[in-house]
């Protein structure tokens, strides 16, 4: 049945890549041979999203698309950036799973086929395109942003509606539904912009962010919670706070070239060059006989009837 035309507006953003390798490791293979086409992360994330809209009722959605998964910008600043991603040999392609790798097309073309919006912008990432379409759309709609990844807690903002599903556990069925006193319970800082500054202070291993040597999650939260923010914490150094001392003082100051950088690396775009374009949910499917066609070839059937019905569509 159609959307109900007078649903409050909401808008899902969806970090594809966070969910579709989480599809992929996550769905079954089911191929009788390894000479047919792999499917599972298509069928898994045409699934997840079948999901996200029953449970979250959407009026506007995009699928968010790394176009660079690895900006020049954030490596120019960090050389370190996600360099553990790289295949080997390569400081330009990510390693992937050889059978995700040929799934990626089809997802691509079955949200063209159904009329999903799928954004990227050319030299960022697709946390950059969340934040930025977040930016764009701030106090219009509440916004629900669906990731594993937890860069992405830094725009959460009650004052606008604007929470973060994220998956890293109980996947797209059971999310952790992230707001601020989430990140106060969790992570003990108030705000998103807090959780941003804390990140910048631990570092993130996985991302090839050193962070501050001897620097926790605690002792991090902490010390924005006393300075209120990373500037403040830096200002302090600087000033000779007589309560940053000892071993805590001498590391702050040997990071200053990295806390010089890094909020500009950690921080995600709020203006990446993102096409301004309609982002309702589809009132019919885009391009029926082609999304008929990978329907029965890839043998996808089942979740892209799914996808349709929670849709609305026929």
């Amino acid at each position: 049945m159609p959307l109900d035309p007078d649903r409050p507006q909401k808008l899902l953003l969806l970090d594809s890549a966070s969910l579709y390798f989480r599809a992929f490791f996550g769905v079954p293979d089911q191929r009788s041979s390894p000479e047919e086409h792999p499917t599972n992360a298509l069928r898994g994330f045409l699934d997840m999203i079948a999901t996200l809209v029953t449970a979250h009722r959407p009026t506007h959605l995009v699928a968010c698309w790394d176009d660079d998964w690895r900006p020049q910008f954030r490596v120019d600043l960090i050389p370190t950036y996600k360099t553990h991603r790289l295949v080997e040999g390569s400081d330009v392609v990510e390693e992937s799973p050889d059978d995700l790798t040929p799934q990626v097309p089809l997802i691509r073309e079955a949200l063209g086929a159904i009329g999903i919006t799928r954004l990227g912008a050319v030299g960022f990432e697709a946390d950059d395109v969340i934040g930025t379409l977040t930016e764009r759309h701030r106090g219009t709609m509440p916004v629900d942003i669906v990731t594993g990844d937890r860069d992405l807690l830094q725009l959460v903002d009650d004052a606008d509606g604007i929470r973060v599903l994220y998956t890293g556990k109980g996947g797209v069925r059971e999310p952790d539904v992230v707001t601020q006193s989430y990140l106060l319970d969790r992570y003990s800082v108030p705000t998103g912009d807090a959780y941003a500054d804390m990140s910048i202070l631990r570092g993130d291993m996985s991302d090839g962010l050193p962070g501050v040597k001897g620097i926790g999650d605690k002792t991090a939260a902490q010390l924005i919670t006393t300075y209120g923010s990373l500037t403040g914490l830096r200002a302090a150094v600087e000033a000779g706070d007589p309560a940053l001392k000892g071993v805590r003082r001498t590391n702050l100051e040997a990071a200053a070239a990295y806390l010089d950088v890094a909020p500009t690396v950690v921080r995600v775009a709020r203006d990446a060059p993102v096409a301004d374009v309609d982002l309702a949910l589809p009132t019919a499917v885009a391009e029926p006989d082609r999304l008929e066609r990978l329907a029965t070839t890839h043998g996808v059937t089942n979740p892209v009837t799914r996808l349709l019905t929670a849709l609305g569509l026929p």
